[in-house]
Formats: C-alpha cells, structure tokens, sequence
C-alpha cells in the first residue's frame, strides 16, 4: 500500500503476526483462525493496540480516522479488531478472508468493506474446510461471507434494499478479461454507518490490483478488474470515529 498511500496522503502500518517458521507463514490470533497463535491465545488486539499507541508517539496522527485491513488472516484479524476495539477503529477493510469470532458483540457500529472472489480456493467464499496451509497439515473452517455480512448488517442495523450496481469487467485482451466485480452497498446504516461487498469472479486468493501472478499454483489468478487500495480510500475517506460513531 505504500505507492496508494504516498498518492492519498496517509500511513501505512505493516505490523507482523507471530509464530511461523524463519520469519515465514507468520500468523495473526483472529479468534478460530489461524495457527500457533490461534492455538497459543496471542494477544493480538493488544498487540495491535500498542503499535498504534507506539506510532502516535512518533508521528502526528488522527485517533479519529484509523482504519484496519488485511488479507486473509490479517483480514480476519482487522475484522476482529472492528469487533473488539471498534472505538479504536473507524472502519474496515477485509480481503479474502471471513471473520473468524466465537462471540460477535461489537459495543459500536462499524463501517464494513468486504472484497473476496467466488473463485478464492484457500478462504471459500461458501464457507467449509479449506485446503492445508503450505507445509501443514492444518486446515481452516471458513465461515461463509454472506453469513458474516449479514451479522454486520444486523449489527450496524441496515437497511435491506441494498444498491447492487452494474458488474465491472476486466479489460479485453487482458489476462483478466474474464474476471468481474459486483458492488452491492448497504447505505443509512447505523450512526452513518454502511456495509459494502465487492463479489469478484475469476480472482483466486489475492489483493485485487497487487502483485499479479504471485504465487499462482499456491494462491490463484491475480486480478486487476478493480483496485483494492483504491476501493478502501474510498471507503474509509468517508468515515470518522466521533464520540460514540
């Protein structure tokens, strides 16, 4: 994100996970999900927490416009975040990967971006056990993303006749021509809240407008048929922690 946030004018924070092996496969405690430090109970809100009292003592920073996202794991982990510290953050982002929390109860509302294609193979957009991490035999029990949406939708308390705009498709000629993208927003929310999905065809488990062709055996097709880091300034421009919203 650092060429997105050099052009929008805000900070990135790469903060890392823990465990894994050499530095590598490193996992974030995102609730059910994922690995040693699921298993070992990691404090990773409090964790989080801390880089973000750290870095407001080396930069100027808005305490009112921080915002969590991820891919994967680290989505996981930014909607438990959300979930858990949602006076900390004023919205998220999550990419290619579902909430993972045995307990939902957010104390506010929550502005929602989702991306995830129908096609990831590793975080399945239905839901059920997903293949092994790379050398493991440790699998993942995703959760569906409609049924994670539809928890935020009850929590932000939003409107059911949500926006669904018209599919975007990958530029002719492209190695994505025939990938597509569906916008369906859930506007007037609670407290100015909203919900927001990006359902993408053809992608596999990547960040939409990243790398391309990172890793295709392991992660699937690589897309640019939108621009994650663009889609979220979007979002997350139009939102700020007040008081209780």
């Amino acid at each position: 994100m650092d060429a997105a946030a050099d052009r929008d004018g805000y900070i990135a924070v790469y903060p890392n996970g823990s465990g894994g092996i050499g530095g590598w496969l490193l996992t974030w405690n995102a609730g059910a999900c994922c690995g040693p430090a699921a298993a070992s109970e990691v404090d990773d809100v409090g964790f989080s927490l801390a880089v973000l009292d750290d870095l407001s003592s080396r930069v100027p920073i808005d305490r009112g416009r921080v915002y969590a996202t991820g891919l994967s794991n680290g989505s996981m982990m930014a909607y438990r975040l959300a979930a858990e510290a949602p006076e900390r953050i004023a919205a998220v982002a999550g990419v290619a990967g579902a909430m993972t929390l045995p307990r939902f109860a957010p104390r506010l509302a929550v502005p929602v971006l989702h991306i995830h294609s129908v096609n990831d193979e590793r975080a399945l957009y239905d839901g059920g056990l997903g293949p092994a991490f790379p050398f493991t035999n440790t699998s993942v029990l995703h959760q569906p993303v409609d049924a994670m949406i539809e928890q935020w939708l009850v929590h932000d308390d939003c409107p059911r006749k949500p926006r669904v705009e018209t599919p975007v498709s990958g530029k002719p000629g492209a190695p994505d021509a025939s990938h597509s993208a569906t916008r369906t927003t859930y506007a007037r929310c609670r407290d100015g809240t909203e919900v927001i999905l990006w359902k993408l065809t053809g992608a596999g488990h990547v960040w939409p407008g990243g790398i391309q062709n990172y890793l295709p055996r392991l992660l699937g097709p690589g897309t640019k048929v939108i621009d994650a880091n663009t889609e979220m300034w979007r979002f997350f421009s139009r939102h700020r922690r007040t008081g209780d919203r």
